[in-house]
């Protein structure tokens, strides 16, 4: 997901040459978030600044993302992405993208995940196998098989205004 993430964020920002990624450090999935992330900028021929914060640093964080220059955020699964939809969508105006249609919906850029409503249905066939005797063991491990990008549309605008020039 954090290469597809990188591409769609990409596409509105291509003049950007640096990518921060926010992950929160203590969550057991960030070493694998940030090599994934390490290898998709390397191939893209993108620098990649890393930013470890949790909820208390996320303030700082942004401090040190405008100073460095990064051009737009990746912003790693954790509950401190609301804090970071806020910062991005509000005084920052960083275009950033997110795991989580909340985040968009919050005041973020762009999200790319999973369908959450797809999720539960597919959650709620498994659990009706399940309630019809079924073995948990016996069912099959599911993927995700249905993604949404989500784009705040006044998060665009706000970002838009920014621009030297639109072209339609």
């Amino acid at each position: 997901m954090v290469p597809k993430r990188l591409e769609l964020l990409s596409r509105p920002v291509p003049q950007v040459r640096t990518i921060a990624l926010l992950v929160n450090p203590n969550k057991p999935n960030a070493n694998p978030i940030i090599q994934n992330l390490e290898e998709a900028t390397r191939i893209k021929g993108l620098q990649l600044y890393i930013l470890k914060a949790v909820t208390r640093d996320i303030d700082a964080a942004f401090a040190s993302l405008i100073q460095s220059h990064a051009g737009a955020p990746v912003v790693g699964p954790d509950p401190l992405s609301a804090r970071a939809a806020d910062q991005t969508g509000g005084t920052h105006t960083v275009p950033a993208i997110y795991d989580c249609r909340v985040y968009a919906a919050a005041s973020g850029l762009i999200s790319y995940a999973p369908s959450i409503a797809a999720a539960h249905r597919q959650a709620s066939l498994h659990v009706g196998k399940i309630l019809n005797s079924a073995k948990p063991a016996d069912l099959p491990v599911q993927q995700p098989t249905r993604f949404e990008l989500v784009v705040n549309l006044k998060a665009a605008l706000g970002f838009l205004a920014r621009a030297d020039e639109v072209i339609e």
